[in-house]
């Protein structure tokens, strides 16, 4: 096997995301054939150098494990956050999992988890054009014309929102999809238009639904649906053309 980035090994391997294996070896906390390494860029061989982190030896494969949970209010997105109850709390796999992007506290809905640091790469950098779909209750009534703006996009901290599909459900509810996940935003666009979020549930991210899942519950995606989902990051498709449920 070639040679490749201790980071991106890490992530491979499934011990967490490239960004924080860069933290981990910044820090000192990880060990090639016995020294400690602290010099980012460094490569490995897979077969034939020990890679530890903490001491602990890291496996060259692991299996890899593509969940998805629908997270209810109060849990946060995090593998660890003292006081806090987070997301893997809700996983009883023994094996360590990292969510894919966020969804804050307060948020409910589809959240995915893997293992697989490509693919947690590639649907978690802002590149990548996969949607995210969201049903929205704000606590008014909102009108045509500012479901519009939500659409055509808004500036949030001096940068235009990119333009995203709005389908009205109800006079206080509406769907969005979004390509692009940036802080909060769908809080932060309804608050510039002057109104508040009572519920946000996330229904759709790429090609992977919700659909019925129980709060709090997940599952292993099929076989079908991970083979889609990869297809689809590849190909980078387009915008879709409604909200679908």
């Amino acid at each position: 096997m070639s040679l490749i980035r201790l980071q991106k090994f890490l992530a491979e391997a499934g011990v967490c995301s490239r960004r924080a294996g860069e933290g981990l070896i910044r820090a000192g906390r990880v060990a090639v054939n016995g020294e400690v390494i602290t010099q980012l860029g460094t490569k490995v061989d897979p077969n034939l150098d020990r890679i530890a982190v903490n001491g602990e030896p890291v496996a060259k494969v692991a299996k890899r494990v593509y969940i998805a949970l629908n997270k209810p209010k109060g849990f946060v997105t995090s593998c660890s956050h003292p006081g806090e109850q987070v997301v893997l709390d809700l996983i009883d796999l023994p094996m360590r999992l990292f969510p894919i992007g966020r969804l804050d506290k307060d948020s409910i809905g589809l959240l995915l988890l893997t293992n697989d640091g490509r693919l947690h790469h590639q649907l978690s950098h802002p590149g990548f054009d996969h949607e995210k779909e969201y049903e929205v209750t704000l606590q008014r009534p909102i009108s045509d014309a500012e479901l519009r703006k939500m659409e055509q996009g808004v500036v949030l901290k001096g940068r235009k929102t990119r333009p995203a599909i709005v389908k009205r459900l109800s006079g206080r509810r509406f769907c969005i999809i979004l390509q692009e996940g940036r802080n909060r935003q769908i809080r932060r666009m309804a608050r510039l238009l002057g109104h508040q979020v009572s519920r946000l549930k996330r229904v759709r991210m790429a090609n992977i639904r919700l659909g019925k899942l129980p709060p709090g519950a997940w599952r292993h995606l099929t076989g079908s649906e991970k083979a889609d989902l990869l297809s689809a990051l590849v190909d980078s498709p387009g915008k879709s053309n409604s909200c679908n449920r």
